[in-house]
C-alpha cells in the first residue's frame, strides 16, 4: 500500500504525487482511492487501491536508475504494418515499463528524423515523452528544460 506523499507512476499518464487517501461509497461498498496529482499534465487522478497492482501503479525509478535507462535503452523493430505498429507501442505505454518506453520513443524520434511520422505516431511519440518527462521531473524534483536536455542525451544519431 503507498502512503500520501509517494511518488508513483501510473501507465498512460506519467509521474506523480499521491495526494490522499480517500475512502468512498459506491454501489453500498465503502473503497479506498488513492489521489494521484500529475503536475506535468494538470492532473487529477483517481486509483481504487484494491487495483492499483492491477493498473500498473509503481513507485517512481530514482535519477539513477533513470539516467540509466535514457542512456541504455535502444530501438526495437516496429511492425511495417502501421495498425499492428500502433496497437503494439500504445499496449507498451499501458505498461509503465519506462526502460521500453524509452525504447519506442527513441525508435520513433529516429525514424521522424528519416521522414515524417503519421499524426498517430506524432501522438504516440507525444504521449512516450509526456510520461518519460514526468517521471524525469518528478524524480530529479527539476523543471522541464532541464528533464528535457536529460531524455534528449539518451538520443544521439
Amino acid at each position: 500500500m503507498y502512503n500520501v506523499g509517494d511518488r508513483v507512476v501510473y501507465p498512460m499518464y506519467g509521474a506523480g504525487v499521491i495526494e490522499a487517501i480517500e475512502n468512498k461509497v459506491i454501489d453500498g461498498e465503502a473503497k479506498d482511492f488513492y489521489v494521484l496529482n500529475v503536475p506535468t499534465g494538470n492532473l487529477k487522478i483517481t486509483v481504487s487501491v484494491s487495483k492499483a497492482e492491477r493498473l500498473g501503479l509503481r513507485y517512481i525509478n530514482s535519477p539513477e536508475e533513470i539516467k540509466t535507462i535514457v542512456m541504455d535503452a535502444g530501438t526495437v523493430n516496429m511492425s511495417s504494418d502501421w495498425n499492428l505498429r500502433n496497437k503494439e507501442n500504445t499496449a507498451v505505454l499501458k505498461t509503465g515499463d519506462l526502460y521500453k518506453i524509452m525504447e519506442i520513443f527513441k525508435t520513433l524520434i529516429f525514424k521522424e528524423r528519416e521522414k515524417s511520422l503519421s499524426s498517430v505516431e506524432k501522438k504516440l511519440l507525444g504521449t512516450a515523452k509526456q510520461i518519460i518527462l514526468s517521471e524525469i521531473i518528478l524524480s530529479n524534483g527539476i523543471e522541464r528544460s532541464d528533464a528535457e536536455a536529460i531524455l534528449m542525451s539518451g538520443v544521439t544519431a
